[in-house]
This record gives structure tokens, C-alpha cells and sequence, in this order.
């Protein structure tokens, strides 16, 4: 039986130090606990794994982040608690690993919304960020779900939009590019809330706004949607 350690020696084994500095030059690498490797090949390590939720907890647990990214690709969405994405959120310190778990795992589990409206009044950057991440993710994936919901959270965008932060402001602009393409009706609502939005005084704002409208206005979007 395979275990977390024989994975963790795996990913050592394949570490590429020239990955994990080009990895820094894009805000990935925030400890020593990097080790340079490719998405890719780590999604390919998972296959075998596949839904093995006691293996994914006990990755994530060895603080390695391609350890965690692999722990994201093998779980088991219908095993993942609350508890357990709120533990895994606390520990969110860069970019890719909230959206490679919020796109990846917790937008399959049927706790998002919970999780989304909780996040997104929390002040550290990347966890508020995961409030808008996983609000896209759920937006973009979950194609069944009616638009209430959705429309119900542009309110969440609108409250967060004047946030400057860096990777809050691409998350919120995300979630309102996400939702705008769920459905032809989401789409009306969040073009008009992107036209009041780049209309306004606040450069965040402004910025989050005409960020969305260069997406609504793609032809090939409006295609999709039948506008």
C-alpha cells in the first residue's frame, strides 16, 4: 500500500530547483517547503490514488506544497467535511494552492455556498480570496444549479469590490467573470453590475469592472450564451 511518505519521497525525487525558482517569480514559493514541480506532473502522480481521502489528509498535513496540491487532486469530494475545508483554508498562503482547492475539490462538496458567504467577511488576503474562488469555481462547474443562488452572491462581489488587494481584487473579479457565464440571465446581472462598478470613483473598483467587461464583451462569450 502506497503511503503519504512514499509520495513525499517521489515528489523529492522529482523537485527541480529551476522550477521552484520560477514558481518565487510568481508569488508560489512562500516557504522552504517548496519543491519545484510542475502541476502536471504531480496530477499524474495522483491517478493511481484517485478518492483516497486518508492518504489526501495525511499529505496535506506534511505542509509541503506540492504535497497539498497532490492532496487536492486525490481526495474524495463526497468525503470532505466542513470542518476539514476550513482547516485546509487557514492554511491557504499563496495563490495556488486556494485556487487549485477551491477549483479542484471544494466546489464539488455540497458545503461551498456555506463556505463562500462565511470567507468572504474574513480579512487575511488569500483566505478572503477563497470566498471568490470558490464562488467561480462553483459558478463555472456546477452548470445545473439555477442562478438565484449565484445572484444572490453578486451582493458578496459588490461588498468586496473596493478591497485593494492584490489577490483579493482578482479574485472578486474572477467570481463576477465566473458568474456572468453561468447563464444568459447571470450574465445580464453581472454586466450591469461590472458597468456600475468600472463607472465608479473607487480605483478598485473601476479596476474590477472594466476587468470583467473585457470578458462580457468577447464575441465568442455572447455566442456561447446565445446574446
Amino acid at each position: 500500500m502506497t503511503t503519504a511518505a512514499d509520495l513525499i519521497a517521489q515528489l523529492e525525487a522529482r523537485a527541480d530547483p529551476a522550477i521552484r525558482v520560477g514558481m518565487k517569480r510568481f508569488g508560489i514559493v512562500t516557504s522552504d517547503r517548496t519543491l519545484g514541480m510542475a502541476v502536471g506532473d504531480i496530477r499524474a502522480l495522483a491517478k493511481p490514488h484517485r478518492k483516497n481521502h486518508a492518504l489526501a489528509l495525511e499529505l496535506w498535513e506534511a505542509g509541503i506544497y506540492e504535497a497539498r496540491i497532490l492532496a487536492v487532486a486525490i481526495d474524495d469530494p463526497a468525503q470532505v467535511t466542513p470542518e476539514q475545508i476550513d482547516h485546509w483554508r487557514s492554511a491557504f498562503d499563496n495563490w495556488t494552492t486556494c485556487d487549485t482547492a477551491c477549483f479542484d475539490l471544494f466546489d464539488k462538496t455540497p458545503h461551498a455556498f456555506d463556505e463562500i458567504d462565511r470567507w468572504a467577511g474574513l480579512n487575511d488576503e488569500f483566505r478572503r480570496r477563497a470566498s471568490f474562488a470558490l464562488l467561480a469555481s462553483v459558478a463555472l462547474h456546477a452548470k445545473k444549479l439555477p442562478d438565484q443562488p449565484f445572484l444572490d452572491r453578486l451582493l458578496l462581489i459588490e461588498a468586496a469590490a473596493s478591497d485593494s488587494r492584490n489577490f483579493v481584487k482578482k479574485g472578486v473579479s474572477w467570481a463576477l467573470r465566473g458568474v456572468g457565464r453561468h447563464s444568459p440571465g447571470l450574465y445580464r446581472a453581472s454586466a450591469a453590475l461590472s458597468e456600475r462598478l468600472a463607472a465608479s470613483q473607487n480605483p478598485t473598483e473601476r479596476w474590477i469592472g472594466k476587468d470583467a467587461l473585457k470578458d462580457f464583451t468577447n464575441p465568442k462569450l455572447l455566442a456561447k450564451l446565445g446574446l
